[in-house]
């Protein structure tokens, strides 16, 4: 998969110090040449507590779900959009998509 844009990611870690291990991991295995995720599925086979939403929002929970990080993914293309990060406390009060 290819993850646009992990400049989102970097400036949520200044800001977020502890997150920095696990988006780090998560960027690095998303983002690998042997990462192919066609469908929901997919995802769901690496990330079980992945939250699916419609037009292919994709909700993963960081550090036991203190944070989030929704993303859209175009399956054809083999694109993740990072869409935004924030604690659960500031997604409970966004709407997506």
């Amino acid at each position: 998969m290819n993850i646009i844009s992990k400049r989102e990611i970097d400036k949520f870690i200044k800001k977020h110090r502890d997150t920095k291990a696990t988006l780090e991991t998560w960027y690095h295995e998303v983002n690998a040449k042997a990462t192919i995720w066609k469908t929901s599925s997919d995802i769901k086979k690496r990330y079980s507590s992945v939250s699916f939403l419609e037009k292919n929002y994709v909700i993963f929970n960081i550090k036991g779900n203190k944070y989030r990080l929704v993303t859209k993914i175009a399956y054809n293309s083999g694109i993740v959009y990072i869409k935004w990060i924030g604690t659960h406390a500031e997604y409970d009060k966004k709407r997506f998509p």
